[in-house]
């Protein structure tokens, strides 16, 4: 078995452990800005012991931003995020960005831009309809994709993370309830997962061998008539055989159908209520339980599912989901994953890596309240850290 204070090869970069930071919106970027307070949010995680931190969310373009205050991987943010992956790189960790095209997800009143989906569909968070990609829309999210990981590979990022999953543009392809095009980028899996394999190509044809490239995939979109596990298991083995990734981080679920089957826990309905504005918080509240379905919390709850993709292909895989605990980490590397990727447990302990190196501590303290989910608008953080809050036991 390997242990977690291993190192590991990914691609080109060797990372000085087995354990990573999942991305997390950091909320702290106004107007897409590179802030110290986004530095710092990546060198606690970096000076805490991860290998990896990653940066999230790249936006590629414009209008594949989350919202305004989204950060687009352009010529003068990757020049100011170089200041975030010294700063990593000073505390002996490696640095990832996450590119990607939101599209149904994107909020295009915020953005003051109209977003792209493989089909014409309403989309909540593009507060209306949003069309189907043209051709040439198609060509122009491929030539984003590959200036920005040269931006990101000018920044300084060791890896380059592809988003495939939580119901974004590219995960959208793959989803037979999203793409219902009857072109070559629509139909069986084979040609629903054309258009995000193109771009993954295009990623590392771009950068070569330069920088490691990772994708984040969906193995269940959550809602019913999504892309269920057989399919999910069958896209890692086509972008295996493709030969264009290192390792791909195995996810789930959906930010605009279904959010909680990737946290699991808590719903924190109120307070995400009373962060939004009057009208927008009133019409959370009335879709709100249908849309923040409730899923009772388990230590690595994706795990089943990860096994039948670690049983069906040879690759590197990053496990991720509810991982607290170092001996779920061991487990998951005795079953033959190579990285463990943690989000809520990193953000309330940032230096849980060294902890566990140390015998310190053997959980992280979070309580999977998912208070930390409506915190993304003014600074993401754990609020058990905040002062006068009680906290979970060491």
């Amino acid at each position: 078995m390997a242990s977690p204070f291993t190192p590991f090869r990914l691609g080109p970069v060797e990372l000085r452990n087995r354990i990573v930071k999942a991305a997390t919106f950091e909320g702290v970027m106004p107007r897409g800005a590179v802030t110290d307070e986004l530095v710092d949010f990546h060198r606690r995680v970096a000076r805490g012991g991860a290998a990896l931190t990653t940066v999230a969310y790249c936006a590629v373009m414009p209008a594949g931003r989350v919202q305004r205050h989204t950060l687009v991987m352009d010529e003068a943010t990757g020049r100011d995020l170089r200041r975030l992956t010294d700063a990593v790189h000073a505390e002996g960790a490696a640095a990832a960005a996450q590119l990607g095209h939101a599209g149904l997800v994107a909020d295009t009143r915020s953005n003051r831009m109209p977003t792209l989906a493989p089909s014409t569909r309403p989309s909540m968070s593009a507060q209306g309809l949003v069309r189907r990609a043209t051709e040439a829309q198609l060509d122009e999210v491929v030539l984003a994709f590959r200036t920005a990981a040269r931006h990101a590979v000018e920044a300084g990022f060791d890896v380059l993370e592809v988003h495939l999953g939580h119901g974004y543009l590219l995960s959208s392809f793959l989803s037979p309830q999203l793409n219902r095009r009857r072109d070559r980028w629509g139909g069986d899996l084979e040609a629903r997962s054309r258009f995000p394999r193109r771009v993954v190509a295009a990623v590392r044809d771009e950068v070569g061998g330069e920088v490691a490239v990772t994708a984040k995939v969906n193995m269940v979109d959550g809602p019913r008539r999504g892309m269920g596990i057989d399919e999910g298991v069958e896209v890692v083995r086509l972008l295996e055989g493709d030969g264009d990734l290192d390792a791909v981080e195995l996810t789930a679920g959906s930010s605009l159908q279904d959010p909680m089957y990737l946290f699991r826990g808590d719903v924190p309905l109120e307070q995400m209520v009373a962060t939004q504005p009057r009208a927008a918080g009133l019409g959370l509240r009335l879709v709100g339980p249908r849309l923040f379905r409730r899923y009772p919390f388990e230590e690595a709850f994706l795990r089943p599912l990860a096994r039948r993709v670690r049983a069906a292909v040879g690759m590197p895989l990053i496990l991720l989901g509810g991982i607290n605990r170092l001996d779920t980490v061991e487990d998951a590397l005795d079953e033959g994953f190579e990285l463990v990727a943690m989000g809520r447990a990193l953000l309330r302990d940032p230096d849980l890596v060294t902890s566990f190196r140390e015998g310190t501590r053997t959980e992280s303290r979070c309580t999977h309240c998912n208070e930390c989910m409506p915190t993304i608008y003014s600074g993401t953080h754990c609020v058990l850290a905040e002062p006068g809050r009680p906290v979970a036991p060491t």
